[in-house]
């Protein structure tokens, strides 16, 4: 009997049956899904009650107004994402050193975007796992191991500026942020997973673009009520998009676990191959963290360099004392040695201050799994989602004086021994600190310092970066510099 003769057999009214069965449970799975969105947001306006904040479209929420709200509002206020989603936005060191001196986990809505791409690595795992896995890799980044990074990074840093050199003598202006990211790519390709990637000359930006797309994609899809279903957002342009992107990232960072396997060194994990139970990574937590740091490793770095570079050739006064200062360490020499990265106060001032006004990531959010109890009294219950906007800490009224304007002396630490730890925390704070920290700031240091060694930097007055928060800080039209090289 063929197929057709059997579906034959049935009757037509079976068929109904079926038709009508499956509208039906598709009815009941979309009835489903409402009353939990519509319990979502009773539970959220209940949770934030005691919380006044700005008014927010009923559909998309505050995703379309921009408004300074923090001034109004200098401790916390509800910020609405759709009509469902809502986090409480926290930007005063009280309410940021209640959060960041937890362990807390990362809250697992806005996170979840970022697993498809990274996986379940430091940045959104929690709980033993995350522990176990903090615990292995901190030996990496003992400064034993960090000081053998010096000589790479500088190398890497000569080359791109080997290649500005007809920026300089053309005088046109250049965009700084991919030259900066192919380095900083470049960086951590041979400090962290010992390879020569030629990426800066070969000019093989592939993963470089590919981030970038990721990163635009995932706050897309954040802010975008409807994309937050899996479904939605699979079968659309941007799904389509994502998926393409992570196949490119993929690609690029499997070739490195896959290199791994074949030599046995990685060089931040190489020294936590087992723990004491004799228990090493999975192939999946290896790739995890691989994709982790290659993310976090060059893109975050890339962003920070990019606007000190930025903000010194705006602010040619304290260009000049770094450059004095960078000459006076240097003494000759053509780069920075261990020893000499102590010895730079005044630019680590100018980085620290660039890095307030601009921190290459301007917010990171928790989930609560227990009551919180504020300063002022007021409290937000389990299951609460608090998101730490850096950029708004970084920029209260109430803790900075003249918040929006550059003043490296700020760091002085007369100046700063009152002012609370939780007020400045590009890298985080608390057990959940960024791991990183100590190889960011010393490429940091390493980069600016040769960098003003060569170049005297100059502002661009007619293309004025235009900041727009993603997962990591970026601006919308580049960020652009002129250059003049200088005798050396």
């Amino acid at each position: 009997m063929s197929l057709s003769e059997s579906f034959g057999c049935f009757p037509s009214s079976w068929f109904g049956f079926v038709q009508h069965s499956l509208a039906l449970l598709c009815l009941v799975g979309v009835v489903y899904k409402v009353v939990v969105l519509l319990i979502q947001r009773r539970d959220a306006l209940r949770n934030f009650k005691a919380f006044t904040g700005p008014p927010g479209h009923w559909f998309f929420g505050h995703v379309l107004q921009m408004v300074k709200w923090g001034e109004e509002h200098p401790y916390a206020f509800p910020l609405w994402f759709g009509p469902c989603v809502c986090y409480m936005n926290i930007h005063h060191p009280d309410y940021v050193k209640s959060i960041l001196t937890s362990t807390e986990p990362k809250d697992d809505y806005a996170y979840k975007f970022i697993k498809t791409w990274i996986g379940d690595g430091l940045l959104v795992s929690h709980g033993q796992k995350w522990f176990r896995h903090r615990r292995l890799l901190t030996p990496g980044f003992h400064y034993d191991v960090l000081k053998s990074h010096l000589k790479l990074m500088s190398a890497s840093a000569k080359t791109m500026l080997d290649k500005w050199e007809r920026y300089s003598s053309s005088g046109e202006s250049f965009e700084l942020f991919e030259h900066v990211s192919l380095m900083t790519l470049d960086t951590i390709m041979k400090c962290a997973f010992s390879r020569n990637s030629n990426c800066q000359t070969e000019r093989s930006a592939r993963y470089i673009k590919s981030v970038y797309q990721l990163t635009d994609l995932i706050n897309l899809r954040f802010r975008t009520f409807p994309y937050h279903n899996d479904l939605i957002f699979y079968l659309s342009p941007h799904g389509f998009r994502h998926r393409r992107a992570c196949k490119v990232a993929h690609s690029h960072t499997g070739k490195i676990s896959i290199a791994w396997h074949a030599i046995k060194w990685f060089v931040f994990l190489c020294p936590i191959v087992k723990d004491e139970n004799e228990q090493g990574l999975s192939d999946e937590d290896i790739r995890a963290e691989v994709d982790t740091f290659m993310f976090e490793g060059h893109d975050t770095t890339a962003s920070g360099i990019s606007f000190i570079l930025h903000t010194l050739a705006c602010h040619p006064e304290h260009q000049n004392k770094c450059r004095e200062e960078i000459a006076q360490v240097l003494n000759g020499k053509d780069t920075l040695e261990w020893e000499d990265l102590s010895k730079l106060p005044y630019t680590t001032m100018c980085i620290k201050e660039s890095l307030r006004l601009f921190p290459p990531v301007p917010g990171m959010a928790r989930k609560l799994t227990k009551p919180i109890t504020f300063l002022d009294g007021r409290t937000m219950p389990a299951g609460s989602l608090v998101g730490t906007s850096v950029y708004a800490l970084h920029r209260n009224a109430t803790v900075w004086e003249n918040p929006n304007v550059f003043d490296p002396l700020r760091f002085l630490p007369e100046n700063s021994c009152e002012r609370s730890p939780h007020a400045f925390v590009p890298f985080s704070a608390g057990p959940r600190n960024c791991i990183g920290q100590n190889f960011a700031m010393n490429e940091l240091k390493v980069v600016v310092a040769l960098t003003l060694r060569r170049y005297q930097l100059m502002e661009d007055p007619t293309r004025k970066p235009k900041i727009i928060p993603r997962v990591v800080l970026r601006s919308l039209n580049g960020i652009h510099i002129r250059i003049k090289t200088l005798d050396t």
